[in-house]
């Protein structure tokens, strides 16, 4: 069975620097197209960035274009989430996702994904 499991969220200051990671289980990863997911307080969860099968196409949220860049090492099958430049805004809950789909980057950020991982908590305050 599938599983997603995130790490790397903390606590840091405004300006500063996370990279969070994605492990896949059960399945190999250069199968799925991946994407992360936030929710911060009291909102919904929304989408940030997504990276296809291959790691060549990646799409991002206009909110974290420039700042946030999504990778992938298959052979690792884990995917990463490089936040840098980190504003009070970026605070929430952070999820990785997985579908078969070769469709989710042109629907875009928020393609609903078929498997979610627990999150990782990521604050940034002052």
């Amino acid at each position: 069975q599938l599983r997603l499991v995130e790490s790397g969220g903390g606590k840091v200051h405004p300006g500063g620097s996370l990279r969070l990671s994605c492990v896949l289980s059960g399945r190999s990863l250069e199968d799925y197209t991946i994407g992360w997911f936030r929710q911060a307080p009291e909102k919904e969860r929304r989408g940030v960035s997504s990276i296809s099968k291959s790691g060549e196409e990646t799409i991002y949220a206009t909110s974290v274009k420039g700042r946030f860049t999504i990778s992938r090492d298959n052979v690792k099958n884990t995917a990463y989430l490089q936040m840098n430049n980190l504003r009070l805004e970026d605070t929430g809950t952070y999820f990785c996702a997985a579908t078969v789909s070769d469709y989710a980057l042109s629907y875009g950020v928020d393609y609903p994904y078929d498997y979610f991982g627990q999150g990782t908590q990521v604050t940034v305050s002052s």
